[in-house]
């Protein structure tokens, strides 16, 4: 059980990771399709995190919130520019399931490779997102009525004003 306990607390970290890369890139992007779209992605990475942490205390362990060097240093680095954020994005996903289905494959506790591999297939749909948004699509999670233009203008960067 050790090793279930250690790849899960493994998965939690990446997963952590790449939420708090997400949150510094929405910030970045104003357009509200793709915007939307990435808070959609932060929503989703929460709960599986939300999963994670469940497991994770089921097996007698507790999880760290707590950011590591590595996920500070993306959030400080918010002068990315909006193309770069996001083809760094379609990039890490890809690196994640790569890094990540050999090792969920290889899990003797079948519940939790199951959890680990809906994840690993939500990441792929974000991938797909981040694709589309990078090509220019706003039809990101749906498409409008027929009748209906595009979104426009753009979001704060902040969602809280003072």
């Amino acid at each position: 059980m050790n090793d279930v306990l250690a790849t899960l607390q493994d998965f939690y970290r990446d997963t952590l990771a790449r939420l708090v890369r997400h949150e510094t890139h929405a910030r970045l992007i104003r357009q509200y399709d793709a915007n939307n779209t990435y808070q959609y992605i932060i929503n989703r990475e929460e709960t599986h995190l939300s999963w994670l942490a469940t497991a994770i205390v089921e097996l007698g362990d507790r999880v760290d919130d707590a950011p590591g060097p590595s996920e500070r240093a993306i959030e400080q680095s918010s002068g990315t520019r909006v193309e770069e954020a996001i083809q760094s994005d379609v990039q890490d996903a890809a690196a994640f399931v790569a890094r990540w289905r050999p090792r969920v494959a290889a899990m003797p506790n079948a519940r939790h490779a199951r959890m680990l591999n809906v994840i690993l297939g939500e990441v792929l749909e974000q991938q797909r997102f981040f694709e589309q948004a990078f090509a220019g699509r706003t039809d990101l999670l749906g498409r409008r009525g027929e009748q209906l233009e595009p979104a426009r203008g753009e979001v704060l960067s902040e969602r809280w004003i003072e």
